[in-house]
């Protein structure tokens, strides 16, 4: 008897228009998101099923005190292709998407967030731009957070352009997908915030071939954010100043390879 998933798949397959990825690993970062992370698992699923013939859900639990990682070990137990990745203390939200990026498997990733703030079934626009891209970058369209975050983010978005010669819109977006080749051996040490900058500067500095797309953005409905804590912020400008060093002693990045932006 066919199962809806494999119903799902040879409904897919029947698109002939529709382009599909060989294998998809989405890595959902949490830090308490209790009321959030098995809806989220059970859409990544959904959206990786609909745009790859092979996939994976990495959930990496950092550090939760609200049963998070017990949530998502319980749905990982009847849900296949579900990994579950454990810090035993909060590390950041930088060390969270690096652990992700390691377990993944396979040959595309999307980097997203356990918030359900993303509509991921937006993720078939993003497939067919893969075929002459590394990586493409989700840019909120009408961003549905508080006014402060919103200021804050033009803020950063204006600063880390103007140092690292950024030709992105929202860097910080939680919708990116990458070629895994791409960042695997990619030297990664942000662990806070910064984590999404020092990714596309890396990539640019390697000369990766990136897009952008317009993404509808829905407001948090439950949990909390922490994105705009001080010590959150003082420690992504503390990794800034970091990685501005560390590129300036050695010889600057390459201009990024790429085809204009893609329209939302």
């Amino acid at each position: 008897m066919s199962t809806p998933i494999a119903a799902a798949r040879a409904e897919r397959h029947d698109a002939a228009a529709a382009p599909r990825l060989p294998g998809l690993t989405v890595v959902l970062p949490c830090f308490n998101e209790a009321p959030n992370i098995a809806q989220a698992i059970h859409e990544a699923r959904w959206a990786a099923v609909w745009n790859a013939d092979d996939h994976q859900i990495v959930v990496v639990d950092d550090g939760s005190t609200d049963g998070t990682a017990e949530i998502a070990a319980q749905v990982a137990r009847s849900v296949p292709h579900v990994r579950v990745v454990r810090h035993e203390r909060n590390r950041g939200y930088g060390a969270a998407l690096t652990s992700g990026l390691r377990a993944a498997s396979m040959p595309w990733v999307l980097l997203t967030d356990a918030d359900l703030q993303f509509d991921l079934d937006q993720l078939d626009r993003f497939v067919p731009l893969t075929h002459d891209a590394d990586l493409v970058l989700g840019w909120r369209i009408d961003r549905q957070d508080p006014l402060h975050r919103r200021v804050n983010a033009a803020a950063w978005n204006w600063l880390v352009r103007r140092t690292f010669d950024l030709r992105v819109r929202d860097v910080d977006c939680a919708f990116k997908l990458v070629r895994r080749e791409l960042v695997e051996d990619m030297a990664l040490t942000s662990g806070g915030a910064m984590i999404s900058t020092e990714l596309v500067v890396r990539a640019q500095a390697g000369g990766a071939r990136v897009r952008e797309l317009g993404v509808e953005h829905r407001p948090r409905l439950a949990g909390e954010q922490s994105g705009a804590s001080p010590r959150v912020v003082l420690r992504a400008f503390r990794e800034l100043r970091e990685l501005r060093r560390e590129l300036r002693e050695r010889p600057g990045p390459k201009s990024v390879s790429r085809t204009a932006p893609a329209a939302a």
